[in-house]
């Protein structure tokens, strides 16, 4: 019951920079009774496919949801970019083609801008708040294990600047509501099925802009 009342604790806070680090490990224990059903020993795509039934869902405008659009940019295919005045992610195509993501940005005064890589990768990553957030909360876990509930999602983007960890990601959400909204603490937040798509497309070391 404590790891539940945990969970319900961390779905509703916003994210200080998301975490320190993070680790792409095996399955999480079930430790959680919403996944009791669930084999620990799940991985891959029938771990995607069990723990994306349990994860909170949420209808998208259709107008706002993922698609592919005319985007000319002087930035190289495979670039992302994110503009955070419009709440959108833009992953650069040949062609002058771009595919066109919702995403969530951090509130006024919290968002962060620049030019960075994407420096680690991680499926549903644990959560680790930074020792500010743990200043401000002490009753939070110092580490919250990944999973559909979790605040990082089902996959997570590790941005850095000249190799230093800039402790800002692009990550899913366990707040699909807020997609398209500026309520983050500067990570930029996707739908589970948009970063999981993106997280396929994007090898480490590829270039992200957030402006």
């Amino acid at each position: 019951m404590r790891v539940l009342l945990v969970v319900a604790l961390v779905a509703a806070l916003p994210l200080a920079a998301c975490n320190t680090q993070t680790a792409s490990v095996a399955p999480p224990a079930v430790t959680q009774t919403a996944l009791a059903a669930t084999p620990a020993a799940l991985t891959g795509e029938a771990r995607d496919k069990e723990w994306m039934k349990l994860a909170p869902n949420a209808v998208v405008d259709p107008k706002i949801a993922r698609t592919i659009i005319d985007y000319p940019t002087r930035e190289a295919p495979g670039t992302v970019i994110v503009v955070t005045k419009e709440r959108r992610l833009y992953f650069v195509l040949p062609d002058g083609k771009a595919i066109r993501y919702p995403v969530a940005v951090g509130h006024a005064g919290m968002a962060w801008a620049g030019t960075a890589e994407v420096d680690r990768k991680g499926e549903w990553p644990d959560w680790n708040p930074p020792p500010e957030m743990l200043a401000r909360r002490p009753d939070l876990p110092k580490r919250l294990e990944g999973g559909p509930t979790s605040p990082i999602g089902a996959r997570a983007l590790y941005l850095a600047e000249g190799k230093k960890d800039t402790l800002f990601r692009i990550h899913g959400t366990n707040e699909p509501e807020k997609i398209g909204q500026a309520v983050s603490s500067g990570c930029i937040r996707m739908l589970n099925a948009d970063v999981i798509d993106l997280y396929d497309r994007v090898p480490i070391g590829s270039k992200v802009v957030v402006r």
